[in-house]
């Protein structure tokens, strides 16, 4: 067998980190958690997280840059697998819905990324998900689809209104939540249709 180098044992040191972190925070919570307890749920020392992070918070912006990721991904293959732009722009935020729904997500990313990065630092690292959406919505105006506005407005009220709507529907426990804020945002698509 093969000896790891240096770099794929950092690599990997890393990952058990993050996906050890990510468990926990989407369990109980970022302030809840401990250093401590991630190392143990890691199976690393205190000296390898040291070594990659010089704080919780910074190990938790590399939670929260991974799962906005997974989104940005889910909301391009979405917007990809529609034939024009209102429907892909539809798609993708469908997409967006379905993922920041997620329990983990909706904890991490919604309701605790902008109280523990800070406003700018969450909306900066929002900013890809964010510009998906905004173009979708420039697309959607070009071909004719969507009534001409400003479109970084529209994108700025249609990103809130889902913020809002996911968080909503998590709460409740009224799994018909979530496609009710779906439905009302096609609605809402077929408003402002063309």
């Amino acid at each position: 067998m093969a000896r790891r180098t240096n770099a794929e044992r950092t690599a990997e040191t890393k990952a058990a980190l993050i996906a050890a972190a990510r468990r926990l925070f989407a369990r109980q919570g970022y302030a809840e958690t401990s250093t401590e307890q991630i190392l143990q749920a890691a199976n690393v020392t205190r000296g390898a997280l040291y070594h990659h992070y010089a704080e919780k918070a910074d190990l938790f912006a590399d939670v929260c840059s991974q799962m906005h990721g997974e989104a940005s991904a889910a909301i391009v293959a979405a917007a990809d697998a529609a034939k024009e732009p209102l429907a892909a722009l539809e798609r993708g935020c469908e997409a967006w819905m379905d993922y920041m729904a997620r329990p983990d997500a909706r904890r991490i990313l919604v309701i605790e990324a902008p109280s523990v990065l800070g406003w700018a630092r969450w909306n900066e690292m929002d900013a890809q998900g964010f510009a998906h959406l905004t173009d979708g919505v420039r697309e959607a105006m070009a071909a004719g689809r969507l009534r001409a506005m400003p479109a970084e407005e529209l994108a700025v009220l249609l990103n809130g209104a889902m913020n809002f709507g996911v968080t909503w529907a998590g709460h409740g426990g009224d799994a018909a939540r979530l496609q009710r804020v779906k439905a009302a945002v096609k609605r809402l698509f077929k408003a402002l249709k063309a």
